[in-house]
């Protein structure tokens, strides 16, 4: 029997079309609760808009006319939507079968639980298997440095993250949200920052959703197939924006959110991260310099979120502060400490 919760499955695409038909495929091929899938075309220059057509029946499509990055698009699709429950996934991830049934069955009636996020498996371009099972994310840690990171990618999956835990939050590549959570957290009306264009709006998200007090589950047992390819590893390689924007995002996101007792606790790594970005931005990637000056336009507007963000805050830096200084014994520690200290 289907749950009675609804799902929206939105998914934004750029550019898509060697992953799109799949993607959708297998989100209709779900069971056991009722679905609404919102497509989200950012202007794609390749097949991604014939790839749709086919589907034109069993899901919505919205057109933009220009590419209005990750975020907006993801922002239109909730716009849309009276669900229960919103799923923000990538195109290049591929669902496995009771994928989302199972995220919701976990969270069921645990009110403070805002987002929920499975396991995510490695797997190669074009959804080629690779030859070994390996992590992809089992749901976003951050570090003292404020820097965020997929838990337990590129590990060979040996059970190490079988456990139903609660982590700092959910891979923005297939995260499940709340919309109660989703309308509690909006920040002047944007559920994911439409500043953030692309990167980083997924632990934009996770650190909100703390600050007010909001848990994320991670449930291993609903899996899904991703195909990453924006990595430390390969930052030479990407596009200059992809860069660029993942500059601005780090210190839009820690305007936004950071908490003065945080801060104090990590100040030596936070201070000594910035100089190494900044120095790499000036040797060696000067093509991520304009992040400065789009962070110098968005700073108003980002002090005046950190205003909202702040004043709605919940969580006290004791707890917050166990999730930079400890972020991967936190993941099986934040149950208890969770209800005692966020009731």
């Amino acid at each position: 029997m289907p749950f009675e919760e609804s799902v929206c499955v939105s998914i934004v695409t750029f550019n898509s079309g060697a992953y799109i038909t799949p993607c959708l495929e297998a989100v209709l091929a779900q069971t056991d609760v009722r679905l609404d899938v919102v497509v989200v075309d950012n202007a794609s220059a390749d097949r991604t808009r014939d790839c749709l057509q086919p589907f034109a029946g069993r899901i919505r499509i919205i057109y933009n006319s220009r590419n209005a990055g990750f975020a907006a698009g993801q922002n239109q699709a909730i716009a849309t939507t009276n669900a229960d429950w919103f799923l923000a996934l990538n195109p290049d991830v591929l669902l496995q079968p009771g994928f989302i049934s199972r995220l919701v069955q976990a969270a069921g009636r645990h009110k403070r639980v805002g987002s929920v996020c499975g396991k995510l498996l490695a797997i190669g371009p074009g959804f080629r298997p690779l030859n070994e099972r390996l992590l992809d994310s089992t749901g976003i840690v951050i570090n003292g440095a404020l820097r965020h990171a997929d838990r337990g990618w590129h590990e060979p999956d040996q059970g190490q993250y079988d456990a139903r835990e609660y982590v700092f939050g959910a891979s923005g590549a297939a995260a499940l949200y709340r919309r109660s959570m989703i309308e509690d957290i909006a920040c002047r009306g944007d559920f994911f920052d439409p500043a953030f264009f692309c990167y980083r709006e997924d632990a934009d998200v996770a650190w909100r959703a703390q600050l007010q007090g909001w848990r994320c589950l991670y449930v291993p047992e609903a899996e899904a197939f991703h195909v990453r390819r924006v990595t430390p590893d390969v930052r030479r390689q990407l596009p200059p924006d992809i860069n660029m924007h993942s500059v601005k995002n780090r210190f839009l996101m820690r305007i936004k959110n950071v908490t003065a007792g945080v801060y104090r606790r990590h100040w030596v790594e936070i201070t000594a991260r910035d100089i190494a970005v900044i120095g790499c931005c000036l040797v060696w990637e000067v093509r991520s310099l304009p992040a400065f000056w789009l962070l110098a336009k968005e700073l108003r507007s980002a002090l005046a979120k950190r205003r909202e963000v702040m004043r709605n805050r919940r969580a006290d830096d004791e707890y917050l502060g166990a999730w930079f200084a400890r972020p991967h014994e936190m993941a099986k520690t934040a149950p208890a400490v969770a209800l005692r200290r966020l009731t």
